[in-house]
């Protein structure tokens, strides 16, 4: 039985991959630490942001597609954020059930609050770093997300 071998991009793209997830980790240890004092977790947070940013109104089951996660989590967290008057939902126009989620006002704040506890610390960990090398590293993420991301649909495509 022949053992497969990875190409050189193949071994680098493993370790990349490694070293993404434990900076996912980080990340979010370091979010919840700092928005703690808001009553926030680096989920509740990374929901409020895909919500703050995004071009529209969209429904809790496209936020889960575009942060790359699963859309029952997105759901409780949402849900949850309802009931403290964080989140509010809108009728969809495209589809009954799925409403649309928005930022309250109090969300709005909150979020607010969020980003000036988080720009302070960016430019503290960003210190050094510099534009052609972030934009690099951006350039390799996109790619990779949109591989896994044309992968993934076309494992969930009925077959032809």
């Amino acid at each position: 039985m022949a053992e497969e071998q990875w190409t050189e991009a193949g071994a680098a793209v493993t370790t990349l991959i490694l070293d993404v997830f434990r900076l996912s980790g980080r990340l979010q240890l370091e979010g919840d630490r700092l928005v703690e004092g808001l009553g926030l977790t680096s989920a509740r947070w990374q929901i409020l942001g895909a919500i703050a940013y995004a071009d529209q109104p969209e429904s809790v089951a496209w936020h889960a597609r575009t942060m790359g996660v699963h859309r029952q989590g997105v759901q409780r967290i949402v849900n949850e954020l309802k009931k403290e008057e964080i989140v509010a939902f809108r009728p969809n126009p495209h589809h009954k059930r799925a409403q649309l989620v928005v930022l309250t006002p109090k969300g709005q704040k909150l979020f607010a609050d969020a980003v000036a506890l988080q720009v302070p610390w960016v430019n503290e960990i960003s210190e050094g770093m510099s534009a052609e090398d972030i934009a690099t590293t951006l350039k390799v993420i996109g790619t990779l997300k949109k591989r896994l991301m044309e992968k993934s649909n076309a494992q969930d495509s009925p077959p032809s």
